[in-house]
This record gives structure tokens, sequence and C-alpha cells, in this order.
């Protein structure tokens, strides 16, 4: 469920409470902690917290600054939720099993992705690992010896991850908000004068 601030004087929403993701990933406490770094260095600054008013302009910042790493978290729970999902779908299968044996290569295989889980590298372009998976099980399909039903399964492999699942969370997310926050104005709100 992409975030979608209502602003209210004097509360501000953080974490699971703002906005769910699925549970698959554990996410909601790693966006809940992100939100609180955010905000404390948000709020750093300020001197005085009464002007809920003022506060809640100076705030709108909060929502764009979270972005990143919430969205980031947001897509990874859904694409793997929808990945892992129970499914007759001979694509799914194959990617599901093309994911485990990417994890399984090691190294930067490995790493990548499962630094998005925590949120230890939690910037949207590291979300190409999961089209890394999808190339991978396309190789998979295709070794030793290429042949249509095969080929068929792998058109359907990146019709099914990209625009199929990645794609579309991603646009509910905000294209800007999440590859480009520092063109949205509310990041250089300056903090109200004493």
């Amino acid at each position: 469920m992409p975030a979608d601030p209502h602003q209210t004087p004097g509360a501000l929403l953080m974490g699971d409470a703002f906005n769910m993701r699925h549970p698959l990933t554990g996410g909601g406490m790693t966006v809940a902690l992100s939100d609180i770094v955010v905000l404390r260095d948000l709020l750093r600054p300020l001197h005085d917290l009464h002007d809920a008013d003022s506060l809640a302009k100076y705030l709108e910042s909060f929502y764009t600054l979270r972005k990143p790493v919430a969205s980031t978290i947001n897509t990874l729970a859904v694409a793997l939720y929808k990945v892992f999902s129970a499914s007759p779908d001979q694509a799914r299968l194959e990617m599901r099993e093309a994911c485990f044996d990417y994890l399984s290569l090691g190294g930067d295989f490995s790493t990548g992705p499962v630094a998005l889980l925590p949120g230890l590298n939690p910037c949207p372009l590291s979300l190409v690992h999961f089209f890394a998976v999808a190339i991978y099980g396309i190789g998979r399909l295709l070794l030793p010896f290429p042949s249509l039903g095969p080929m068929l399964i792998g058109a359907r492999l990146i019709r099914y991850s990209a625009s199929g699942i990645v794609f579309p969370i991603i646009r509910a997310e905000g294209v800007r908000q999440m590859f480009f926050p520092a063109t949205v104005p509310a990041v250089y709100r300056a903090p109200p004068n004493d």
C-alpha cells in the first residue's frame, strides 16, 4: 500500500502506521527505524516544536526524504510475495527457482539482494537484481539448447517480472519521489527562523 500523506497538525505517522507492506521481508520495522533517522535529522535544527502549523509545513519534506528507502523496501516485499505465492503458472515457478539459484551463486549475486532486505542498501536502483534474476532464469531455460517452449516461458518471465510486478509497484510509489527525490521542492524547505 503506497504512502499517501494526509497531514494532521501534531501527528506524524511512520513505518507500518504510515503505509503497509507485505510482512514477508519484515520491512515494516526497517522502514520505521529509517523514518526515525530521517525525522531526527529533519528536526535537529528546530528549537521550538510547539507551533504545529509551521512544523507541519516543514515536515512536508519528511514524506519526500523517506521515499527512496521506504519504496525500495515496499517494492521488494510485494515483488517477493508475488514471486513466492502459490501459482500453477510455469513462468512464476521458473522465477521462483531462478531466485533460489541466483542467490546460491554467492558473492555479489547474493550480497546485493540480501542487503536490500534489512535496508542496508536501500537504493532503488538496487532493484535491478530482480531483473537480473529474470535474465538468469531465461538463461537457465535456454541451456543447453534453446527450444520454442522454454523461449516462450522466458518471454513470459520477462513480461511477468518486469512489467507485471516491479513497474506497477514503482509507478504506484512514484517514480520521481523514488528515484529523483532531490527534484521535489519540499526537500529544500528551510527550517523556520526563530
